[in-house]
């Protein structure tokens, strides 16, 4: 595991504002009840979502111990690596990338406290292209699209890194009114989830947008669930409606 430090120009996919919005808070990434509380409540969801997703498409099952064992997965904009870490648990080799060197710096920290060998870079999608990175087998952008200037060139980007016969998963929020109510005001405003301003509603992307940007560079949307928090659980849960938070998988043929 190494870190390099931004080995690359870094340009097209980040938004400064948005990075030094999370570096501010880098040292909490790992604090279940800082600032990412909601993605540590979150996160047996997707890594669920994209466990059972990415077996089925290489022929796995997702019950085995390790059935993502050997795959090679890029997480794009990887944070402090909350996502990274149980992936690469699940046998995947995986590489982390994010445009903030403090972010990178708390997930290999992390990382190697943990004893996982995990490969983090502060560079953008953008930049493995330009330097000819080999493609993989997963490509993940989870919560990120949100943030970025132009999703339709950043997904473009995702999508040139995903090998054929790979596969692509975002985790995201539809641009709907019940997002702005429950995903924005009701996160930040009322249940104080989330700092005030994490989120632009206007920035959300449906899942029909998403799935027509990503068309465009020739993968083929296979799944497309919405996700709930059940608050007498306290827990968040696959759901059929779309209509606030979602998690999309793809495949390119």
């Amino acid at each position: 595991m190494h870190r390099s430090s931004a080995p690359f120009p870094l340009e097209g996919s980040a938004s400064p504002d948005e990075v030094a919005r999370f570096e501010a808070t880098a040292d909490q990434w790992w604090s279940a009840e800082g600032v990412f509380r909601p993605l540590h409540r979150f996160n047996a969801v997707r890594v669920a979502y994209l466990r059972d997703r990415a077996a089925a498409r290489f022929g796995r099952r997702g019950e085995d111990a390790s059935p993502l064992r050997g795959l090679r997965v890029l997480d794009v904009g990887c944070g402090g690596g909350l996502v990274a870490e149980p992936v690469a648990r699940l046998g995947a080799r995986v590489t982390g990338i994010d445009a903030g060197a403090a972010n990178v710096e708390a997930a290999s920290r992390h990382a190697r406290a943990a004893g996982l060998a995990i490969e983090y870079r502060q560079a953008g999608p953008e930049d493995l292209l330009a330097a000819g990175a080999e493609p993989y087998d997963v490509v993940l952008a989870m919560e990120v699209v949100e943030h970025v200037p132009d999703p339709a060139a950043f997904l473009a980007a995702c999508a040139r890194l995903v090998r054929p016969g790979g596969a692509f998963a975002m985790a995201s929020l539809s641009r709907t009114a019940r997002a702005w109510l429950l995903g924005k005001m009701g996160a930040e405003y009322v249940l104080r989830w989330l700092p005030a301003g994490t989120h632009d509603w206007s920035k959300f992307i449906k899942p029909s947008e998403a799935a027509a940007m990503l068309r465009a560079e020739g993968l083929v949307v296979t799944s497309v669930d919405g996700v709930r928090f059940e608050p007498l659980r306290g827990r968040w849960a696959l759901a059929r409606d779309p209509a606030v938070n979602y998690l999309l998988f793809a495949i390119k043929p």
